[in-house]
């Protein structure tokens, strides 16, 4: 808030309040504490042949209740948001050593399986998954055969896999001479729970961690 105060002015600039400093860093009741500073030296240094206008501090007052009001608000919104993320995270305690799906192209590997899902959007006669290392060489190929739209599950023998980095896969699926859209998503396991800000995370053992939203699927 930046507000001029000279014995030869009465101007108090309209809508000098109404905008607050980006990022919060000023609370509510501070800037409501500025407003009344500037206000009182506004008056002392007046011109008294022409003083202030009652319906410019009025219009003052009114806009600074209603950024308090608001930075008010956005504070409150704050902690509920810490609040939800944490009762996810509590909540998602029992999802620890599940399994869950995610949308993701790349495959991870337990145990010497590496497990992912299709969705279909509609009705397939023929379905192929191409298994690629992290270079983009073919691995493998699956043929599902035809699959009803929807969610379908596959799993891939990834035993002689012995390269460095997660392979991933490519879902071609037809219909006829149709192409039938698809998305991938791939199994993982859930190791441990977190809370980054306010999101709820989930790290997962064959990957980085993911957002509580971004679950798709609990197996």
């Amino acid at each position: 808030m930046v507000v001029s105060v000279t014995p030869s002015t009465n101007t108090f600039p309209i809508g000098a309040t109404a905008s607050p400093k980006v990022g919060g860093q000023a609370s509510a009741d501070a800037q409501q504490d500025r407003f009344l500073k500037l206000l009182i030296a506004q008056l002392k240094n007046q011109d008294p042949s022409n003083p202030l206008d009652n319906s410019q501090v009025t219009s003052q007052m009114a806009q600074i209740n209603t950024v308090s009001g608001i930075n008010q608000l956005n504070e409150t919104m704050k902690s509920i948001a810490g609040q939800l993320a944490s009762t996810q995270a509590t909540q998602s305690a029992g999802m620890i050593g599940r399994d869950v799906l995610v949308q993701s192209n790349v495959l991870s590997i337990d145990k010497g399986v590496a497990g992912g899902a299709i969705d279909l959007s509609s009705d397939a006669n023929k379905v192929t998954v191409q298994v690629l290392s992290p270079g983009g060489q073919l691995l493998d190929t699956l043929n599902l055969g035809a699959l009803s739209a929807g969610r379908q599950t596959f799993q891939w023998d990834a035993s002689k896999y012995s390269e460095s980095g997660n392979p991933s896969f490519k879902v071609i699926a037809t219909n006829g001479s149709q192409n039938v859209a698809t998305t991938a998503l791939a199994r993982d396991t859930v190791a441990s729970i977190g809370v980054t800000g306010t999101t709820a995370n989930l790290q997962l053992k064959g990957r980085a961690a993911v957002a509580y939203d971004a679950i798709q699927a609990i197996l």
